[in-house]
């Protein structure tokens, strides 16, 4: 049981190991310094690379394991056109070129107008990066990480990092993402077994 080791700290012990484990792992060490000097505005590497690289610490598994993508996520409401994010989403191609894992880069400025069309409910206009980390389908899943301008890592966390270091799946009903929740639940079971699935 000595993964869960953190589980059940305080937030600050929490916090401390978080951003001890992630910049370590090659990976995300690799993608965080890539998207600080790609520079979006707003930017924010979020979820699965983050809490994925700390359970693979936790358990010994090696760096990209059980792991997609990275997602890279920014904030740009001053043009709003599928272009403009698409141009973004070709120069960020070029500029992760070799790194382990694919790059999915997303306006979060923009989300408001292709979710309900793709998920078939409504979705709020996001006001930054971080406030829409607040609606994903799982508070697990919930948070991300970027460098400030002293070069400093900060974390964003609105449900804390308890969920990550107790192993647990977590759901966030403010938006109806039962679905979502129970299949990435079922894939995070499958790579790290002993995963608490919280039911929706």
């Amino acid at each position: 049981m000595d993964h869960l080791r953190y589980s059940g700290l305080p937030f600050e012990e929490q916090r401390a190991a978080f951003l001890a484990i992630v910049p370590a792992d090659p990976l995300v060490r690799d993608a965080l310094a890539r998207a600080r000097t790609l520079d979006l505005p707003g930017w924010l590497v979020v979820s699965g690379a983050l809490y994925n690289s700390v359970w693979n610490h936790l358990t010994g598994k090696p760096s990209g394991y059980g792991i997609k993508d990275v997602d890279l996520f920014y904030f740009d409401d001053s043009d709003l056109s599928y272009e403009a994010e698409d141009a973004v989403i070709r120069r960020a191609a070029r500029h992760f070129e070799g790194l382990a894992l694919p790059v999915e880069v997303r306006n979060q400025a923009r989300v408001h107008l292709w979710y309900p069309q793709k998920f078939c409910q409504p979705c709020p206009r996001y006001s930054s990066a971080s406030e829409s980390v607040s609606y994903f389908a799982s508070k697990t899943h919930a948070v991300g990480v970027r460098y400030d301008a002293d070069g400093q890592l900060e974390i964003v966390a609105p449900f804390g990092l308890d969920d990550i270091f107790s192993f647990r799946i977590t759901p966030n009903r403010v938006m109806d993402n039962q679905r979502t929740h129970e299949v990435k639940g079922r894939r995070a079971q499958e790579y790290w077994p002993g995963t608490t699935v919280v039911p929706w």
